[in-house]
């Protein structure tokens, strides 16, 4: 069995079990409206996402850490069980709370799908190939959000809304299989047991932070901080943490993790209010303003893909520079010309993906290239959580931003909007600032010849 086609075999069941984790973000909502007439259950409408969305965003972190002390194989299969049993179970759902528990089981499979996808592409390819992958795998996301809306009203109008969640099964095995056959598992510690206290604390604090700001609860994100406060203190007394502090410190984690958190408050928070901008302000239709959001995601797509063959020759430095500002430009010109056609708008949310998909990929490639074997899917799975809850940061900043216009509507949204893509534009002006502290990768001087041997053994 040669290495090339076995590469391909598990980038292929890594990319399709990612698609999956990213499809069922965007597609569900499309089935939704046909579930409430069948289940019922109208009150309880947004528990299916939020629960999906907050398992998988909680979880990332200690899949993570757990597939660094157990091995990413093993993990790596867990959570697509663990995201097919949900699916199957939501397919079956016979009333809305049990579609939700089973939305919950998905989501926690979801996370790990997502954490382990890059996290295996980080140790199985050497720095050149795997920005490439890497690429390839970001621009996953970008299409699942273009494509997931249609997929989901051509199964819901021409079968039912159940094979929305059935479908993964069948697509799923196959992923597990491909990764299953192709990924080694690699040695670990005898003995090892991960940090389950460090890992309540991590749940139960960031789980109150994305309540808290979903539902702008004073109490909940207070309790938010004490929780999280306790876990710092926890984690440093434990020789075996679920998150080793020292690894988050080093330059391109740090750094990363910031640049994550700035990106997703601006980018997130500014595509939460877009459809609302494009429908009470603008008056015009929900598909309009659907479609005022796909050039963002487009730019993001294509050019992860680019930067990906461009960032093993040049370094981190100038895609760490340029991406930020892109972003700053095309912020900047939303915030100046918002009464502007939509199309001029849909250029300026071009330039802005476009720049969130330069950044966003040189952040984590070089934050996974410094990061050692045994902290890899912790750090690459911060850098992941940090940008999901800068979206929930983003989105409840931007809401307080535009204060009373928001409930106002119509002329005072409209005239109060450009405060959005202010905000956004100097978040992104944040991200500027760390990637002109970007340092140079020590092993751009040279990709040792070993390195690539190694990761080839892996595969073979």
């Amino acid at each position: 069995m040669t290495e090339v086609p076995h590469r391909v075999r598990v980038t292929a069941g890594l990319i399709l079990g990612l698609f999956l984790a990213a499809l069922e973000a965007t597609v569900v909502a499309t089935a939704m409206p046909r579930v409430i007439q069948e289940l019922g259950g109208v009150a309880l409408y947004s528990f299916p996402f939020a629960l999906y969305l907050l398992m998988a965003t909680v979880s990332g972190p200690i899949w993570g850490r757990s597939s660094d002390l157990y091995g990413r194989r093993r993990l790596y299969l867990a959570a697509v069980a663990l995201f097919l049993t949900g699916s199957a179970l939501s397919g079956a759902a016979r009333s809305m709370p049990m579609l939700i528990a089973a939305r919950a089981l998905q989501g926690l499979g979801g996370g790990g799908l997502q954490t382990l996808t890059f996290t295996l592409v980080g140790e199985l390819y050497p720095l050149r190939e795997r920005a490439r992958v890497q690429g390839w795998i970001s621009g996953v996301w970008g299409f699942s959000a273009l494509v997931g809306p249609l997929v989901g009203g051509l199964i819901v109008d021409h079968f039912s809304w159940r094979w929305v969640f059935y479908l993964n099964v069948p697509f799923g095995l196959a992923a597990m299989l491909l990764v299953g056959r192709g990924v080694p598992e690699s040695a670990h510690e005898a003995g090892v047991r991960v940090d389950l206290g460090g890992a309540a604390l991590f749940a139960l604090g960031a789980g109150a932070l994305l309540y808290g700001l979903e539902l702008e609860s004073p109490t909940a994100l207070l309790l938010a901080a004490l929780v999280m406060a306790g876990f710092v203190a926890f984690e440093r007394q434990q020789s075996l943490p679920l998150i080793p502090l020292p690894a988050l410190r080093r330059p391109f984690a740090f750094r990363g993790f910031l640049g994550n958190l700035l990106g997703g408050m601006a980018f997130f928070g500014m595509t939460a209010y877009i459809p609302l901008f494009v429908q009470v302000a603008r008056g015009q239709s929900a598909t309009i303003g659907g479609l005022l959001l796909s050039p963002m995601t487009v730019g993001w797509t294509v050019s992860s893909v680019l930067t990906a063959r461009w960032l093993p020759h040049w370094g981190p430095r100038p895609p760490a520079r340029w991406g930020p500002i892109a972003m700053v430009a095309g912020f900047g010109a939303w915030a100046l010309a918002r009464q502007a056609p939509l199309p001029l708008l849909g250029l300026a949310g071009l330039i802005v993906g476009s720049g969130m998909g330069v950044v966003m990929l040189a952040l984590l490639v070089c934050a996974q290239e410094e990061a050692p074997r045994d902290v890899l899917g912790v750090v690459t799975a911060m850098l992941l959580f940090a940008r999901n809850i800068g979206g929930s940061m983003g989105a409840a900043v931007m809401g307080a931003v535009l204060g009373p216009a928001l409930a106002a509507g119509g002329e005072a949204l409209l005239a109060a909007f450009w405060r959005v893509p202010l905000l956004a534009m100097i978040l992104a002006t944040g991200i500027l600032l760390i990637g002109f502290g970007v340092p140079d990768l020590p092993a751009r001087k040279a990709e040792p010849r070993g390195e690539k041997k190694r990761a080839a053994s892996v595969l073979e």
